[in-house]
C-alpha cells in the first residue's frame, strides 16, 4: 500500500513599505477561503502541479488566489503538519515574496472568496478561522527574522 503525503507550497507577501507607516502596522497578503462551509484564512497556498518546480508553484498559486503578480525573495522552510481532523500529512514548502503588480480584473480560484490584507494582530484574532496552525507560525517565524536565500532549493 502506498502513503503519499500533501506537498503544499505557501507565499508570505508582506505589503511594500512605502504603503505603511508604522512597523505594528505591516500588512500581509492572505486569502479567505471556504473549506467545508466555512470561512477560513491562509496565505496563498497549494498543491504542485504536474511538471512545474516549487518556484513556480509558489507564484502561480499566488497568482491564482489573490490576483497578485509575486516575485520569491526567499525561502522560510519546511513545515510538516498532521491534521488531527483527517490524520493527513501535510508537508508545506513556505516562501517569502515582493508583490510586484496587482491584477484587479482577474477572477480569484473557486474556493476564495476574498484576498486581504491584514496585520499580525487581525490574524492573530482569526487564530479559530485559520486554515492550519501553520499560518500563524510561518508569519511569526518570518517577522522574528528567519529565512534563507531561494539557492537552498535546488531544482535539477
Amino acid at each position: 500500500m502506498s502513503w503519499y503525503p500533501h506537498k503544499t507550497v505557501a507565499v508570505i507577501v508582506e505589503q511594500p513599505c512605502s504603503d505603511v507607516s508604522e512597523a505594528h502596522e505591516r500588512r500581509f497578503l492572505m486569502v479567505e477561503e471556504l473549506i467545508n462551509g466555512q470561512h477560513v484564512f491562509n496565505q496563498p497556498a497549494g498543491h504542485l502541479d504536474p511538471g512545474e518546480t516549487l518556484f513556480e508553484a509558489a507564484v502561480r498559486e499566488a497568482l491564482e488566489e489573490t490576483a497578485w503578480q509575486v516575485e520569491l525573495t526567499g525561502f522560510l522552510g519546511l513545515y510538516q503538519y498532521i491534521s488531527p481532523e483527517n490524520n493527513e500529512c501535510y508537508i508545506r514548502s513556505c516562501y517569502t515574496a515582493k508583490a510586484l503588480k496587482h491584477h484587479p480584473e482577474r477572477a480569484l480560484d473557486k474556493d476564495i472568496t476574498a484576498a486581504h490584507w491584514m496585520t499580525l494582530d487581525e490574524i492573530r484574532a482569526k487564530s479559530s478561522q485559520l486554515r492550519s496552525p501553520v499560518v500563524l507560525r510561518v508569519l511569526e517565524d518570518y517577522c522574528s527574522g528567519e529565512a534563507y536565500p531561494l539557492s537552498v532549493i535546488k531544482v535539477l
